[in-house]
């Protein structure tokens, strides 16, 4: 998914975005290092998460003030087209650089284009839906803006 949209961005758009991507997966071999490392991907451990160290700590500081994240909020790729319930890192993430644009993609057909686990696209139609940029509300909680961020990409699915 990531590859997806990543590739879809303009050449000096991708220059400065990061698909965010668990290690776990990604440093299994050396062809998935390559990948990650073609995409300047953020490898994310997930099995050894410190505070001092946590996911969301990793994001911001590879944000910094000029780069992107692509971020699924659902912490991983679903086997169906069923969305999953977003993760609070989303939320948290918000809540620490308020000022990041968080910016909801929908990407239609993409578990037939892009088959779970295999890295080469199948030549099918697909579709990349950019919606308007949404922040974090004053006072909003958790529920209520994760609720709202993945109404803001179900909807997209619709367009």
């Amino acid at each position: 998914d990531a590859l997806v949209l990543w590739s879809s961005l303009p050449r000096n758009i991708r220059a400065l975005t990061r698909a965010v991507a668990a290690k776990d997966y990604w440093d299994k071999s050396s062809f998935r290092r390559y990948i990650a490392g073609s995409v300047n991907a953020l490898l994310i451990d997930r099995e050894n998460i410190k505070v001092h160290r946590s996911p969301v700590e990793l994001m911001i500081q590879a944000i910094g003030n000029t780069h992107s994240l692509i971020v699924f909020p659902e912490g991983g790729r679903n086997a169906t087209d069923e969305m999953g319930e977003f993760k609070s890192g989303l939320y948290y993430l918000g809540k620490k650089r308020p000022d990041l644009e968080l910016v909801p993609v929908y990407i239609d057909n993409l578990n037939r284009v892009l088959p779970r686990g295999e890295f080469l696209p199948v030549p099918l139609l697909s579709c990349i839906t950019i919606g308007p940029p949404m922040w974090l509300e004053a006072g909003e909680s958790k529920a209520e803006f994760l609720k709202r961020a993945r109404e803001s990409v179900k909807r997209l699915k619709d367009i």
